[in-house]
């Protein structure tokens, strides 16, 4: 890869000069009670490692990160707000989750201070690099995130809004510049109230955010995304929320709302520099997220943007919690940024019907101040429209112009369906791989607190336990199951980590799966479809259940089936995505899951704590064992024992 001192000598085969902006350091900021928190480090370190493999890190100019000075940071929020933050890593554990816990979506611990400067800091750097047209754009792959947080306050994530304080820090820091005009997408799933409220009275930044509204229910639950919040005094009509009224929202819809409001107005607004909150959980599979937009899609979105500008664009992460998706999307974005054309790629569905109404609806609030939007959409256009989110079936396109849209739909939509998709190509919402699973049953073998059948209930039919923090939802699939089976194992339970989302303090089971004639394992086999195990799967990890594909298929399963206790990993970077194979009862595959083999070779090094269970969850393994009839009370107690001090090897 180039780096800012080999750039001038190196031969650069891109006609763009991306700059591109990553540092590990910004991962010492982690949930300390959590280890299930989906603002992981690795949300970073997964586009990182993408980037590098793919080879697209060689062809930008990687810059460095730097930390922002008090004095940008004031320029959007308060001194008590940053005050706050700049002490915050410094003080003892209790006070930093005291000041959490009195926050919207906020945790804290000793690396949060340093990873919010730097990720400030950095994204002022490449915007600066961008905006003196050193480089033609540049990504900054940055958290935590920023578009949430408000002059006086951290939240949903967010500590400081890093995308405001970069473009504070153009307009009223470096007029030698000449920016003066700057447009802010914001295409993550979740509205950005923090940086619209930022720039509310201010007409040098158009702000326009596409999120999911859902009437105000969803996050951050209010009703500051809705589409008559259009700013006031000299920033009146400056100010863009696209509100959508339901999840499952794709492609198609978001290149609509592109092409019917945001690119008429940015004709019209002719912004200096583009600075894209870009966040990935309006992604395929997101597990907040719940729409549908493809590494494609958001291709697409972003090629439209480069007709403006002259292509100066700014990309900063915010959210986006699949890493496989976030990974992929970013990708293809940077492709768009080094050769200015989307990836290959096609859509093949139109706008959901509730999608053109918010485009009316958005449209004619702003046509006042935006005297583009005044005209109606043709009929034609807006009559080609998805089944409604519960039928859907993919992702599409429409195109620009009003009166050429029809020939130019067209024609999009011949084009696209003679490409080839590419990896990420999606299922319908009818999600066939559930079907496909619902009749394939299994035994699931459970060794840790589902051994005690009301609490494994809680992951079929939802509900909660005594003992547990959180509840469960359920599976999609909520019958229980009607046959259960105990049997033991030669193999080795342990006890690790150093807390849990659902038990919190103290180490959870997992299982060495390795033969060995000294130890034995209590399990508990309930009878379950194959659904219903991916489900477990997915809550047992704290991913969501909208999934377009199933973790574990037959594929899989028929693949591991030639051997006893071997195993297959289906998620990586997650506590329960090892799949192992024990054998079979009444033909039917005995399977379970446990953490991967690096896991348990950390485990085995002590680079992953060991750690024995706490009172509560201790209390349903062995509630498990005595209530099926395996071990008396005293018995479970010396066996959980056994289990929590001996040696893992």
């Amino acid at each position: 890869m180039k780096s800012e001192s080999d750039e001038n000598t190196s031969t650069n085969t891109s006609r763009r000069k991306v700059g591109l902006l990553f540092d590990e350091r910004m991962c010492k900021h982690f949930d300390p009670l959590d280890d299930y928190h989906p603002e992981t480090p690795n949300r970073i370190r997964s586009i990182w490692n993408k980037l590098q493999t793919t080879g697209i890190a060689d062809r930008c100019v990687i810059l460095d990160a730097k930390e922002a000075e008090d004095k940008h940071l004031l320029s959007v929020h308060s001194i008590k707000h940053v005050d706050q933050i700049k002490k915050i890593s410094s003080k003892s554990f209790n006070s930093r989750n005291n000041v959490a816990a009195k926050l919207n979506s906020i945790y804290f611990n000793e690396g949060s201070t340093e990873a919010a400067y730097l990720a400030a800091g950095s994204t002022i750097e490449v915007a600066k690099r961008v905006a003196s047209k050193e480089l033609h754009s540049a990504a900054a792959i940055v958290r935590p995130p920023g578009h949430h947080a408000e002059h006086n306050e951290a939240m949903g994530f967010c500590l400081f809004n890093n995308v405001a304080i970069a473009a504070s820090y153009l307009l009223d820091e470096t007029p030698e510049f000449g920016v003066k005009k700057i447009l802010i997408v914001d295409w993550d799933v979740h509205h950005g109230n923090g940086t619209q409220k930022m720039f509310w009275s201010d007409s040098r930044v158009l702000f326009f955010s596409v999120h999911r509204h859902e009437f105000g229910s969803f996050y951050p639950a209010n009703d500051d995304g809705f589409y008559d919040k259009i700013g006031e005094g000299a920033g009146a009509g400056y100010n863009i929320n696209v509100p959508w009224e339901n999840g499952r929202c794709g492609d198609a819809d978001y290149v609509a709302a592109w092409d019917h409001i945001l690119l008429p107005v940015a004709k019209e607004f002719k912004p200096d520099i583009i600075i894209v909150s870009a966040g990935f959980d309006a992604a395929v599979g997101d597990p907040l997220g719940g729409c549908r937009i493809t590494p494609f899609g958001y291709s697409v979105l972003l090629k439209k943007l480069m007709d403006f500008a002259e292509g100066r664009i700014v990309l900063v992460l915010e959210g986006g919690y699949n890493l496989d998706s976030i990974a992929k999307s970013t990708h293809a974005c940077l492709e768009v940024l080094l050769e200015d054309k989307p990836i290959m790629g096609s859509s093949e569905t139109h706008p959901f019907e509730s999608t053109w109404r918010v485009i009316q609806a958005v449209r004619q609030e702003l046509s006042p101040f935006w005297p583009t939007l005044a005209c109606e959409i043709p009929q034609k256009i807006i009559g080609q429209m998805a089944p409604p989110p519960h039928t859907l079936v993919s992702s599409s396109d429409s195109e620009t112009e009003d009166d050429k849209a029809t020939l130019k739909l067209k024609n999009i939509v011949d084009l696209l369906s003679k490409l080839k998709v590419d990896a990420d190509k999606e299922s319908d919402a009818s999600y066939s791989w559930r079907s496909e699973l619902s009749n394939v049953y299994i035994w699931y073998a459970s060794y840790g607190s589902n051994m005690w059948r009301p609490r494994f209930d809680c992951y079929i039919a939802g509900g909660q336990v005594e003992g547990m923090q959180k509840p469960c939802s359920g599976s999609v699939n909520k019958t229980l199951p009607n046959e259960i089976l105990w049997k033991t194992f030669p193999c080795h339970i342990f006890f690790g980590r150093d807390s849990s989302r659902s038990w919190g303090p103290g180490g959870v089971a997992f299982l060495n799966p390795q033969t060995n004639s000294q130890h034995k394992t209590y399990m508990c086999l309930y009878k379950i479809s194959l659904e219903q195990f991916n489900d477990v799967l997915f809550l047992e990890n704290g991913l969501g259940l909208d999934a377009d594909s199933s973790l574990f298929d037959m594929t899989t399963l028929n693949a591991i089936s030639n051997k006893e206790f071997s195993s297959q990993e289906v998620i990586k970077d997650i506590w329960y995505g090892n799949v192992v194979y024990l054998g079979k009862d009444q033909d039917i595959p005995i399977i379970t899951m446990t953490c991967s083999g690096l896991d348990i070779e950390r485990f085995k090094s002590r680079k992953l704590p060991l750690r024995p269970p706490n009172k509560s969850y201790a209390n349903t393994l062995i509630k498990g064992l005595v209530e099926g009839e395996q071990l008396s009370e005293e018995e479970a107690i010396a066996y959980i024992d056994a289990a929590a001090t001996a040696e893992l090897l």
